[in-house]
């Protein structure tokens, strides 16, 4: 986002979308859908909409499918909203962050589970060798001082 003025368009935009696919698009396709961001060009004629759909597969494909068929309406209401005289083009996208995060909160819950694993395993262990295992300066050993004892 170039400039303040692009990134209000934007928020503004969220926020149109958002209340078009809850209160007036009516389509039976369309599935739990949270609008998560919108992305404007710098000169404002094409906008990204990022968006996140509760299910599994076969839920997220059918809701793409609707909001394809609603991407008219839903620029015209823009237009309406905004009051711009270019109105912008919508494109949606898929926002895979969340699955992205369940991974990852995935696999730092398994490597805390090994991180108190190795915690358990130290518990009262010893050390293999020495109980100081750094090198020591070489005492030098007087011969002579020996062989007179």
């Amino acid at each position: 986002m170039a400039s303040p003025r692009v990134r209000k368009i934007a928020d503004r935009i969220q926020v149109i979308v958002a209340e078009m696919l809850e209160r007036r698009i009516k389509d039976p396709r369309l599935g739990f859908v949270t609008v998560t961001e919108v992305r404007l060009t710098g000169d404002a004629q094409n906008a990204t909409i990022y968006y996140t759909v509760l299910g599994e597969d076969a839920d997220q494909q059918a809701t793409a499918a609707a909001l394809e068929s609603a991407k008219g309406v839903l620029r015209s209401e823009v237009g309406k909203q905004l009051g711009m005289r270019h109105v912008p083009s919508l494109a949606f996208e898929f926002d895979g962050i969340p699955e992205s995060a369940r991974h990852l909160d995935e696999v730092l819950a398994k490597a805390r589970e090994a991180d108190a694993a190795v915690a358990a395993a130290r518990e009262g262990a010893q050390p293999a060798g020495e109980a100081d295992p750094y090198k020591k300066p070489r005492e030098v050993v007087d011969e002579e001082a020996e062989d007179q004892d």
